[in-house]
């Protein structure tokens, strides 16, 4: 691999002092992620430190470490070593010429990321840059920007948030030309007042806009004019997106593809598009419009963007679909264990009721940090799963107790505590040409689940 950083560049870049020299082919913080030529930054945490951690990441073939104590191995050596992962990240932002898009929104977000860099890889044959699994927050920003090429072409980078000011710093550090909003949606909700709140806060992505940069909102939003507000003083021009005709991106025409997925007829400003979606749903249309958007801002091949999602496969915990072996056939798993909120609740059950399936199964999670509308909002998940015509339904977790009073004598279910028990209750009744999806917040841990069904398709 090429070199991304040499023990001087990383010296020179947060005023550190190397002991050797060493070049590094990647960057972690994380000793498990670890290989051959990374260079592994001890961070000090409030549950860990990395210092702990630095013969094991030596062991597995670490280059050398950015260090504030005392190292046997080839370091640089720092006074705040988070300081040094902002400043490499700084650093790495400063040194490409590449496009760069910034990703944020309540729903969405890693599954445009993702589409997005399968589009811009597709046309630069392999020379775009995304930030990986979810790292969207203060470490996970810095560390995805370090991780960087300098010759990248076009880089795409998720940034999340649960407080407010927290996007604003991770935006001018990204510096992005493009940035987009994918929905405004109840997330978080325990840390804000109401949507409109959560709308300022990813309305804060915008401030970090390079110069002639490009805002790309939903036109759909309750919230479009707020953030179209939130934009006005920082992007050169504001694109909107959504299934409305009226949005600037928008579908012309769709219907169900063969296989699954959508076929989509898109307008794209003044340019018209046809392609097949793979991934199924709505909101996945939805998501296409803001896909082109960006894509179009870059100035890229809208023609190969249209191959690229074509060719889209599901996330491992968003939307990755896998068959489960049984005595006599076969069901479906929908994993979107990753993650859940009242809007991506509805999308999902909306997919799953229109999945062919002899029963529609779903495994639901409760969804974490709605605040004190939690009651409300999982009791409001009935509509959705009558309109998706499930059959059985097992709610996990404590969060779920005001879904499960909502479906006495009405859905058949069962209301248990752990996702253990959520996978001795499915056992017991998962059958041939059953559809389940599997959804719910993190860290009530259905991943878990939909790892033991794997072993089995």
């Amino acid at each position: 691999m090429i070199g991304l950083w040499s023990a001087a560049d990383i010296a020179a870049d947060n005023g550190g002092t190397a002991s050797a020299d060493f070049t590094a082919t990647q960057v972690a913080f994380d000793s498990r992620e670890v290989t051959p030529g990374t260079l592994f930054i001890a961070l000090r945490g409030e549950a860990t430190d990395g210092h702990k951690f630095l013969t094991q990441a030596f062991d597995r073939g670490a280059s050398g470490a950015i260090v504030s104590e005392d190292c046997d191995h080839p370091h640089v050596r720092v006074a705040d070593t988070m300081a040094a992962l902002e400043a490499l990240g700084i650093a790495a932002r400063a040194r490409t010429d590449a496009k760069i898009i910034g990703v944020t929104g309540s729903v969405g977000k890693t599954g445009t990321k993702e589409a997005l860099f399968a589009c811009l890889d597709r046309i630069s044959r392999g020379a775009a840059h995304r930030s990986v699994k979810s790292y969207n927050n203060h470490t996970g920003v810095p560390l995805s920007l370090a991780r960087m090429p300098a010759d990248t072409r076009f880089g795409v980078f998720e940034m999340g948030m649960n407080h407010a000011g927290e996007l604003a710093a991770l935006t001018r550090m990204v510096r992005p030309h493009v940035a987009v909003v994918t929905t405004i949606a109840p997330a978080h909700t325990e840390f804000f007042s109401g949507e409109e709140a959560i709308a300022d806060a990813k309305g804060e992505i915008f401030e970090g806009l390079e110069p002639g940069g490009v805002a790309i909102i939903p036109y759909d939003s309750p919230h479009r004019d707020r953030l179209i507000a939130a934009a006005s003083p920082h992007a050169a021009k504001i694109v909107t997106f959504g299934l409305s005709k009226d949005a600037d991106v928008h579908p012309i025409e769709r219907m169900a593809a063969l296989g699954g997925g959508t076929f989509v007829s898109a307008r794209v400003g003044d340019k018209e598009l046809s392609f097949t979606l793979a991934p199924p749903g709505e909101h996945w249309v939805a998501n296409a419009m803001a896909i082109l958007a960006g894509v179009d801002a870059v100035d890229g091949d809208l023609a190969q963007a249209g191959l690229a999602l074509a060719e889209l496969e599901g996330l491992a915990g968003r939307g990755a679909r896998l068959t489960v072996a049984l005595p006599g056939g076969e069901a479906l798993v929908i994993d979107e264990s990753y993650n859940a909120n009242p809007a991506s609740m509805r999308a999902t059950l909306k997919v799953l009721g229109v999945e062919p399936a002899t029963r529609r199964i779903a495994v639901l999670g409760e969804m974490r940090e709605l605040g004190d509308d939690s009651d409300a909002y999982h009791a409001a998940l009935t509509a959705p799963l009558d309109e998706a015509s499930v059959s059985y339904a097992i709610l996990v977790g404590g969060g779920m107790t005001a879904l499960a009073k909502a479906l006495e004598g009405h859905t058949e279910f069962v209301h248990v505590a752990t996702a253990a028990e959520a996978r001795d209750a499915l056992d017991a009744i998962l059958s041939p040409g059953d559809a389940v999806l599997i959804k719910g917040s993190n860290a009530v841990g259905l991943s878990a689940l939909v790892a033991s069904l794997s072993g089995r398709g």
